[in-house]
């Protein structure tokens, strides 16, 4: 087996199609489909059932499958060993991104990142969908909430303290609450992160009316504007509706769990200057007290003083 065809046969699984395998392998379709019958004629034996809608995986082809990509990681990591002997991160870094960390953060610092390091070339998608990032060879998967797999590193890429808001005209039809367990008589909007059972108060355990749980903080936020229930947000998101009356926050007082955002990342002994340069080079731009991106976009959210 060449290095050659495992890359291709690998390719042409994880992308589920001849067409899109070579369009990424800069190859011409009726190429890669070539080399795969030959591979398989080489071998004895069938590893994909190709059918006009999609290609699945034989037995033989899933075992033939996983080698071949542990030996693309084998070699890969080898590469990046020798790497790191260079003084500029380089290469390619495929991302995931939360949406609203994708729509309101990423541009700025991704931005700079590659203004900073010409020879590194991105590849990002935003997405709501959980994202593997072994299974899908994913570089860093930027997301709410530590994973609990032990085998990817989680860097903290920033923590914003969530507060509970709703419209003032929730307000004036289910009444005002006045303490925390206040809030067992009213309607919840909740985020994918908290349990829809319960408010996410630290140190209690408050019942709650789930009308709403959702997986975008973004959504959570617009439907508590149009009235259906009080929701736990990041502040940084309701500043622009709390200035315009659109929102009003409630029960300052309680303590509820801050929102925290991670770059997740596999665990490997050799691992590229670029993956570790991304992290690093966010928390700088995020944490930077002057002209930093929270405060960039808090200006953007706010509108001017008169």
């Amino acid at each position: 087996m060449s290095l050659d065809d495992a890359h291709i046969f690998t390719r042409v699984v994880e992308l589920h199609s001849f067409t899109q395998a070579a369009n990424s392998l800069g190859m011409q379709k009726s190429t890669v489909s070539r080399r795969i019958a030959l591979l398989e004629d080489r071998l004895g034996v069938r590893l994909l059932n190709r059918t006009t809608r999609k290609l699945r995986l034989t037995e033989v082809g899933q075992a033939y499958y996983e080698r071949c990509r542990q030996i693309m990681l084998d070699f890969a990591e080898a590469e990046q060993a020798v790497m790191q002997l260079q003084l500029e991160p380089a290469g390619q870094l495929k991302i995931t991104a939360s949406i609203e960390f994708g729509q309101l953060l990423l541009g700025p610092v991704l931005g700079a990142f590659l203004r900073k390091y010409p020879q590194i070339s991105a590849e990002v998608e935003i997405t709501s969908r959980h994202v593997d990032p072994l299974e899908e060879g994913v570089d860093i998967a930027i997301m709410v909430g530590r994973p609990q797999d032990s085998t990817l590193i989680a860097r903290k890429l920033l923590e914003t303290p969530r507060r509970l808001y709703a419209s003032p005209d929730y307000l004036k039809n289910y009444g005002h609450p006045q303490k925390s367990a206040d809030l067992i008589e009213h309607r919840a909007i909740m985020l994918a992160m908290d349990n829809p059972r319960y408010w996410p108060l630290e140190g209690e355990h408050l019942l709650c009316q789930c009308v709403l749980a959702c997986n975008n903080i973004t959504l959570a936020r617009e439907v508590a504007i149009g009235g259906a229930g009080i929701a736990a947000l990041p502040e940084v998101i309701c500043r622009e509706a709390l200035a315009r009356g659109a929102l009003v926050e409630l029960l300052p007082e309680a303590k509820l769990s801050s929102g925290e955002l991670f770059a997740i990342y596999p665990s490997r002994r050799f691992q590229a200057l670029t993956v570790r340069a991304f992290p690093d080079f966010t928390i700088e731009q995020i944490s930077t007290e002057e002209g930093s991106l929270l405060e960039q976009l808090r200006g953007r959210l706010l509108p001017s003083a008169p």
